[in-house]
């Protein structure tokens, strides 16, 4: 069995008041050890003491990411993926930009706000050495058709790999599942949505960005995509809160998957 989580944590320097990561920062780390994944991928995770507290925090697990570079301090974000020392080899590791230029760092699909990063890992699980690629990612905010355009890129790079490889990829993507970025990577032989697998397609059972409790700002938009090599075993949305603190303004989500025999 592999554990997955994609958790958006929100980046440490913005001005969230009661729900600021100094204050709520030990209740997301408090999740992430609750699930427990062999594989986690973060997004707004800032290289600096916010990155620095998840690695203390974290000793049993890799972690991999790049800046994504651009103007101002967002340039320190990653979108990181983490995985179980004991749980997995790490065979090769790279990260490109949603781009028509994928090696430049700091480029950007057109029309985006920001440059946007995918983060990738080949594993080997032990001890039976069967292999998997990892993929995490986040999306652009706007507008649509830079979202899309992160879409197809991605698309472009799966498609690019064996039909043999198995995937996983996590990822904050900022638009719910009627877009078309979502139909994208789950249509004509894409990738399989692990919390539709096990759930109803209701969207307020999907619901992931709260904006720390806000019902009007509420979307479906953290996913976990494998591919056919996997059954899903079980998916769910990690709700918990201490009150008025939440650990991000997104809800972590979760899978629990296993090789198909």
């Amino acid at each position: 069995m592999i554990k997955v989580m994609s958790f958006n944590i929100r980046y440490g320097l913005a001005d969230d008041g009661e729900n600021h990561w100094n204050n709520r920062r030990s209740l997301a780390l408090a999740r992430i050890h609750a699930f427990g994944p062999d594989l986690l991928g973060l997004q707004e995770c800032r290289d600096d003491a916010q990155a620095d507290f998840i690695r203390q925090g974290l000793p049993d697990y890799h972690f991999l990411g790049i800046h994504r570079g651009g103007p101002g301090d967002t340039a320190l974000e990653m979108a990181p993926l983490l995985f179980r020392k004991s749980t997995f080899r790490l065979l090769d590791t790279g990260c490109f930009w949603l781009s028509e230029t994928p090696e430049i760092p700091g480029s950007m699909s057109r029309g985006s706000a920001y440059p946007r990063t995918v983060t990738w890992a080949r594993l080997a699980c032990l001890p039976s050495g069967d292999e998997l690629t990892y993929v995490n990612t986040h999306f652009d905010y706007e507008p649509a058709a830079a979202i899309d355009e992160n879409a197809r890129y991605l698309r472009q790079w799966l498609d690019q790999q064996s039909p043999e490889t198995p995937l996983i990829v996590s990822g904050d993507f900022n638009v719910d599942r009627d877009s078309k970025a979502y139909r994208l990577l789950t249509g004509s032989g894409g990738l399989i949505d692990a919390f539709r697998q096990v759930h109803s397609n209701d969207e307020n059972d999907e619901i992931t960005f709260h904006a720390f409790g806000r019902p009007e700002d509420m979307e479906a938009i953290d996913w976990i995509l494998v591919s056919g090599h996997f059954q899903v075993l079980d998916a769910d949305i990690d709700r918990t809160r201490a009150g008025n603190l939440f650990p991000s303004d997104h809800y972590p989500i979760t899978a629990m998957l296993d090789w198909k025999v």
